[in-house]
């Protein structure tokens, strides 16, 4: 086994307890940006999932077609990850009170 996938397959594994304990922390803590990389850590157990779906497809399969395919579609989430993080969207979280636009920490700033 070639150890980009026994990356991937450990990533796929772990990656949404540990994003998803990021996420009930920084809920916690009132930390939007731990809350973000809580939301990353599934987002890379997600193309990681795709990743492995198309390297399996090719490999038992012979679906030549699917390993690219898979690689489109991480570069598409990756793009699109990319735009929104340039916009500074998703940096900004609903305050404790409730109203829209308050940062919890100096991420807008």
């Amino acid at each position: 086994m070639r150890a980009q996938n026994l990356v991937s397959i450990t990533s796929l594994l772990l990656m949404p307890y540990l994003g998803r304990a990021k996420r009930r922390i920084g809920e916690r803590m009132g930390s939007v940006a731990l809350q973000g990389e809580g939301q990353q850590n599934l987002l890379c157990s997600y193309l990681s999932a795709a990743l492995l779906l198309g390297l399996a497809g090719n490999a038992l399969l012979g679906l030549w077609w699917l390993d690219p395919a898979a690689g489109v579609v991480i570069a598409a989430v990756a793009l699109k990850e990319g735009i929104e993080t340039w916009r500074g969207e998703g940096c900004c979280a609903p305050s404790a009170s409730g109203s829209e636009g308050d940062c919890r920490d100096a991420c807008c700033s």
